[in-house]
């Protein structure tokens, strides 16, 4: 339930905060006086769009918060969803407006974005203002209320996953055989892509190793003319560097007997020696190895020209991408094979879980055929007192050509409150005060089996007095049994029946005009009323009445 709720700074409020009880709450006040503007204030909590147009002071940001009292565990598992602590007994919701035009929303002092915090408000108070009187005109809002009262939440979410796996793979067909027509087309290209590319017989480093081959081949006697030179210089006949090297390490062993250092000078040239010779040999065998060869040339030539053909073809960069393209050419074929079995298996699947759909709508259907004519019974008996002695409520259900995610049905709901009138849809032919009446009977109807801790009607009462007011305000009376009901309101029948009671004003000064809102004790409730009855004098017959009022309303 609402606790309380503080504004500041929010279109004729400088501050208010406001605590509200259990039970039957009434706010009354002077058409302009600022009963709009504290629902304003609330509905802000509930994702209403803002503007800086709200701001009283320009120049200084505007608050808005509301605390709400939890049911033990209600709630947790979306706070839970969304990682905001969770206390079982309170919800703090905060709202504000920056000077700049910025918002910010808060559950709990978590910041949070505006559609989270229209979630959560949407579970914990539900306002009914005038507008929302046009919802009778909506299938949803029908359907809803009929769903609500048959309590086949567990069916009815049995049902929407069955059609939404439904769903999936009819658009998986879909897609499998949109994707098989594309693929039928474009199959001899792939094919005749993937042979090119087959008959290539690409291998991995191929294409590196023929051009180095490829560069010593195109400057073989360069290269060999290089190789045999440095051969002949490190170790061709006669003198060259090998043996002298190796000469030289002899002469350093001969004195190493008589001039120590030499020894070890000897085993350096060795090694030496040992090195140069090795790479002598290498070089030379490089050398012999090497050869013109016009013919292997030119099919190194035509081969990498192939390659290069085909990976500019391909725009790709290497041959190891020529072979990644090959083998998604080679998925592709296999996928266009075996489209013809997918797209029978997902047929088949889908048509499977059709038949699921149509079984799982019809116990909805079944259980929405009873609550519809249990429904209609519960609207006559509670609009008959309301002033409509001939009332006809009829809920229609209507099967439907295909299921959509509702189920197979579709709701109207039938209206007529004249004895030989043809019942028709009920937003069609009812008055503005019958379809408050209406409304607010519906209210009353599901206010157990809704399970929402507060509801705020906003002058629901528009179009009606007199006897019909009071049986509307024993109904209000009524669902505050089951959940907080607050009501703003401008008919005394209604006001007197609130446990607490609730008068907005406004007050001038020089400066400006601010709304307040204050508690009204009981002879301020009186006078309150009286005026309500005979305007702002109130006579002693008034006095009286609103007395009258107020006592009867306590019974």
């Amino acid at each position: 339930m609402l606790q309380s709720i503080y504004v500041r700074n929010y279109a004729l409020i400088d501050t208010l905060h406001i605590s509200f009880q259990s039970g039957f709450s009434v706010i009354t006040g002077e058409t302009g006086a600022g009963k709009s503007i504290l629902l304003g204030a609330i509905s802000l909590l509930l994702g209403q769009r803002s503007t800086t147009k709200m701001l009283k002071d320009k120049t200084k940001k505007c608050i808005i918060e509301a605390h709400f009292q939890l049911q033990k565990k209600y709630l947790c598992s979306f706070f839970t969803a969304h990682d905001i602590d969770y206390d079982e007994e309170e919800c703090i919701l905060r709202r504000e407006i920056q000077p700049s035009g910025k918002s910010r929303s808060f559950i709990n002092d978590t910041p949070v974005p505006l559609t989270l915090m229209k979630e959560i408000g949407d579970q914990l108070i539900d306002i009914h203002s005038q507008h929302k009187n046009l919802l009778l005109s909506r299938e949803q809002f029908q359907l809803t209320v009929l769903d609500t009262l048959a309590n086949n939440q567990k069916e009815l979410t049995s049902y929407k996953d069955a059609y939404q796996t439904y769903r999936n793979l009819e658009q998986e067909l879909q897609e499998s055989i949109a994707q098989a027509e594309r693929d039928k087309m474009d199959e001899e290209y792939i094919r005749f892509q993937l042979e090119q590319l087959e008959e290539t017989s690409l291998k991995k480093e191929e294409q590196e190793e023929l051009e180095e081959e490829e560069k010593i081949l195109s400057h073989a006697e360069e290269i060999k003319s290089c190789l045999y030179e440095t051969t002949n210089k490190l170790y061709g006949e006669g003198q060259n560097m090998v043996t002298l090297l190796k000469e030289c390490t002899e002469s350093l062993r001969r004195i190493a007997t008589v001039f120590t250092p030499a020894a070890q000078l000897a085993e350096r040239l060795k090694g030496l020696y040992i090195d140069l010779k090795d790479s002598a040999e290498e070089i030379s065998r490089h050398e012999s190895s090497i050869d013109f060869e016009p013919e292997r040339l030119d099919f190194i030539n035509e081969r990498l020209n192939n390659l290069y053909t085909l990976q500019q073809k391909h725009h790709v960069q290497s041959v190891e991408e020529l072979l990644l393209l090959m083998e998604q050419y080679q998925k592709r074929l296999a996928q266009i094979d075996s489209s013809e079995h997918h797209i029978a298996e997902l047929t088949a699947a889908k048509e499977q879980h059709y038949a699921i759909v149509l079984e799982k709508a019809k116990k909805l259907t079944q259980k929405r055929t009873i609550a519809a004519q249990q429904m209609a019974n519960q609207m006559r008996e509670r609009l008959i007192p309301l002033g409509m002695p001939n009332v006809r409520f009829v809920v229609e259900i209507t099967p439907r050509k295909k299921p959509d995610a509702t189920g197979m049905d579709t709701i109207t709901y039938l209206f007529s409150a004249n004895k030989k009138g043809e019942a028709l849809p009920v937003a069609s032919i009812a008055s503005g005060g019958e379809i408050a009446r209406v409304m607010l009977s519906m209210k009353a109807l599901i206010a157990g089996s809704a399970q929402l801790p507060t509801i705020l009607f906003d002058e629901i009462d528009t179009g009606v007095s007199g006897e019909i007011a009071h049986k509307m305000g024993l109904i209000m009376q009524e669902m505050s049994e089951q959940m907080q009901v607050i009501s703003i309101t401008h008919l005394p029948q209604i006001a007197a029946k609130g446990n607490t009671h609730y008068k907005v004003y406004k007050q001038d000064t020089e400066e400006e005009t601010s709304s307040h809102i204050q508690l009204l004790s009981g002879s301020e409730r009186i006078l309150e009323l009286a005026q309500m009855l005979s305007g702002e004098t109130p006579t002693e017959a008034a006095l009286q009445n609103a007395k009258e009022l107020l006592t009867a309303s306590t019974k």
